[in-house]
């Protein structure tokens, strides 16, 4: 079989202890077509990122890097601006046929929680190449607001593949004349391409900036932060807005985006000739995202927004990224937003589970 794994194929995997945990992995890790990876008990602040590089291990960087550990048994503060590493509860012994790839998961991506994965002997970070056997670590970096974490906490998630199985153009362009991926005209090159919304029906408000000095987020807390403590409405009534360097945003794509049950997708990063922002943090979408099926008709993509080195004009209708949409290796027992927790089915223009609904 060639594609990305789906649930069932995940459980499996853990039955023939090609996944381990410690503690046991939980039912509610498992998605549609990936594993949530949880937060081990201590974090290691670190002078900067790093990667273990080819034939070194995290633990031999660690003691080059480290700078103090912190026992995160009881909760701990992550602080914004800082490096952390942190074990992960799950190891791997990859058969040969088999890779990985982790990203973010939503919420954290939201909340400008930069968190990439790194493995012994790595030289890419959040890519686990085939037959790889060995423990995994989170590399945390709280860019907008600090944080409190504590164990078994779920910030980023892996999914597994084997072989390649990313659609042509060509193939693109096919599935999506048979079961439309977006709700007007399909942008396809090198994926399917996605423009930012400025222009949202009976509003002006078009996003949310990061407030640059705030209290920390615990994020164990769902719904209970006050959005205005931690976020400046961006509005406009002209379908652009001027990127401050150093910020970050939530906007929103225009698109109405559609995730068949056989396909999975991850967002890619835009190219940077195209402007000084980058619109990437949680890159996964889960078979059935916005699948009517599974209580979709479509869902908007929420774009997490950086901007670099220079102010930059965005405007309403540009391309700011693209989704790769791979095949699964057979359906999933389990569907985006079909009676699991899925927070995102449907959205909109949508903060964090974190923060109260604005009205």
């Amino acid at each position: 079989m060639t594609g990305v794994c789906p649930n069932q194929q995940i459980e499996a995997m853990i039955g023939r202890g090609e996944i381990t945990a410690s503690p046991e992995v939980i039912p509610a890790q498992i998605q549609p077509a990936s594993l949530d990876l949880r937060l081990g008990t201590v974090a290691y602040r670190v002078r900067a990122s790093f990667l273990s590089g080819e034939g070194r291990t995290v633990a031999d960087r660690l003691a080059e890097f480290e700078m103090h550990r912190i026992d995160i048994t009881d909760g701990a503060v992550l602080e914004k601006g800082c490096v952390y590493l942190v074990p992960l509860m799950e190891s791997l012994a990859l058969p040969t046929d088999t890779s990985a790839v982790a990203n973010a998961k939503s919420s954290t991506g939201r909340l400008d929680l930069l968190t990439r994965a790194i493995t012994d002997g790595g030289t890419e970070f959040d890519r686990v190449p085939a037959g790889y056997n060995g423990p995994l670590f989170a590399e945390i970096c709280p860019r907008s607001f600090s944080v409190l974490v504590r164990p078994g906490m779920r910030l980023n998630q892996i999914r597994f593949r084997q072989g390649q199985a990313v659609l042509s153009d060509a193939e693109l362009t096919a599935l999506h004349n048979d079961s439309p991926l977006v709700d007007g005209p399909a942008v396809i090159q090198d994926g399917l391409g996605f423009s930012v919304d400025l222009q949202l029906p009976d509003t002006d408000l078009v996003g949310y900036r990061a407030k640059p000095h705030t209290g920390v987020i615990d994020l164990d807390r769902i719904g209970e932060y006050d959005p205005q403590e931690y976020w400046e409405e961006v509005r406009t009534t002209d379908g652009r807005i001027i990127l401050d360097p150093g910020a970050f945003y939530i906007l929103v794509s225009r698109e109405a985006v559609h995730i068949p049950p056989m396909y999975a997708a991850e967002m890619a990063p835009y190219l940077a000739m195209v402007g000084e922002f980058r619109v990437h943090y949680a890159g996964f979408f889960d078979p059935g995202f916005g699948h009517a099926a599974a209580g979709g008709a479509g869902s908007r993509g929420v774009l997490e927004v950086r901007c670099h080195e220079a102010p930059f004009v965005l405007e309403h209708g540009q391309v700011v990224g693209r989704l790769v949409y791979e095949k699964m290796t057979e359906m999933p027992t389990q569907l985006y937003g079909a009676g699991i927790a899925s927070n995102y089915q449907g959205q909109g223009l949508k903060l964090s589970k974190h923060f109260k609904a604005v009205g």
